[in-house]
């Protein structure tokens, strides 16, 4: 795949995760927008093969953050906050046992 499709498909990705994990906060969705915009736009002319790659790594990787890190959390009075997981955040839940199981 070309390199300029490698990075344009990093671009779209972090724009959707953007979008998903923001979702209802304009403020965070408008500044991150921004923030991906001016990084692209900042490295537009760069001609080396190995630093425009290592830019889709880091790209790839800050968008994996992003995805599996980033939750929302929203003030709701005072000394109260409401926490806003994702569902692909959320793990189910499993009992902790200290003994093992037995084997059949």
């Amino acid at each position: 795949m070309g390199t300029r499709l490698k990075v344009l498909r990093v671009f779209k990705q972090l724009h959707r995760t953007r979008r998903d994990v923001f979702k209802d906060d304009d403020i965070a969705l408008k500044a991150a927008r921004l923030k991906i915009n001016e990084e692209f736009r900042k490295n537009r002319t760069e001609t080396s093969e190995e630093k425009i790659n290592q830019m889709i790594k880091l790209g790839s990787n800050v968008e994996t953050v992003l995805r599996e890190s980033v939750i929302q959390v929203e003030h709701v009075g005072e000394a109260k906050l409401l926490l806003r997981p994702r569902e692909s955040l959320l793990l189910e839940n499993v009992p902790y046992c200290d003994e093992p199981r037995k084997k059949s």
